[in-house]
């Protein structure tokens, strides 16, 4: 039976998973096909190129750099976290992604985007460095109000959050029925509402479709949350999560917090290793 991992987005919330993966590749922990959305995808990608430790080390190296993310950021080219610098000079300079790797993995890794136009999913096998560089991973983690739209093959596309979160049944509907779902918030949460509706309705109001979508958001989200933890119940699911809020906010500038949150992945994964592998034995 074939098996999946699925990576939720969160911005650096996504530190929390990040800890997680890296002990899946210390420990050789494999699965079939791997799918981020958002944050999920941007630190996800380092799973199938096995750079352990990578997305630690260049977030906090930079999260304070306004050349990297902020407002500053913001102001200067319309992105909370900058085309240039945070998806070109860091991952091909400071930082250097590991391409060759990456396609040597025989692993598929999969992203979710939201075509701003239809206000639909796009989901897409990422190739790496011949398939339009970072252009994929930037635009299923472009935050809506705070980053510009990427276009690519004639699509208008923004954060894969706005319409699949948590693509547990795609995959499924791929054939992978047996999945780890990683999740950036803890039990008992639930999306509320964007209270930023009224921003979102005049700024795209040109892209009705893409504002239904932000409007039922948090509904579709709750809804899928609640699916996630049915399959859980009948064993189809191996539900990983923080017990507790992380203590990072989604543009963090404090590397110490950074921190906590791949401690706290780090210490998760490493508690229910005998669960996980023992999940993933079945499967086979």
């Amino acid at each position: 039976m074939k098996t999946g991992l699925i990576l939720e987005g969160g911005a650096m919330r996504g530190l929390f998973t990040v800890g997680v993966l890296d002990v899946f590749m210390e420990q050789g922990i494999c699965v079939d096909a791997a799918i981020g959305v958002s944050a999920g995808a941007a630190f996800g990608v380092n799973y199938k190129s096995g750079q352990v430790g990578r997305a630690l080390r260049y977030n906090t190296r930079f999260c304070n750099d306004s050349r990297y993310c902020g407002w500053r950021c913001f102001l200067r080219d319309g992105n909370i976290f900058s085309r240039d610098f945070a998806y070109d000079e860091v991952p091909l300079k400071h930082d250097p992604f590991d391409f060759e790797a990456y396609s040597r993995n025989p692993m598929p890794f999969y992203l979710v985007c939201t075509d701003v136009e239809t206000g639909e999913p796009v989901y897409h096998q990422y190739k790496g460095k011949e398939d339009h560089l970072f252009e994929w991973i930037r635009a299923s983690a472009s935050m809506p109000l705070v980053s510009q739209f990427v276009e690519i093959e004639g699509r208008k596309l923004l954060d894969g959050g706005i319409t699949d979160s948590i693509p547990l049944r795609y995959f499924e509907n791929m054939g992978y029925k047996r999945n780890i779902v990683i999740l950036t918030q803890p039990p008992m949460f639930e999306k509320k509402e964007n209270s930023l509706l009224f921003l979102i309705r005049l700024k795209y109001r040109k892209y009705p479709h893409l504002v239904r979508a932000m409007e039922q958001r948090h509904i579709v989200y709750n809804e899928t949350l609640r699916y996630i933890e049915q399959k859980e119940q009948q064993g189809d699911v191996l539900l990983l999560r923080p017990e507790s809020p992380l203590p990072v906010s989604r543009v963090e500038k404090n590397p110490h917090n950074l921190h906590q949150a791949y401690k706290i992945g780090r210490e998760l994964a490493l508690s229910k290793l005998a669960l996980i592998r023992e999940y993933l034995d079945a499967s086979r």
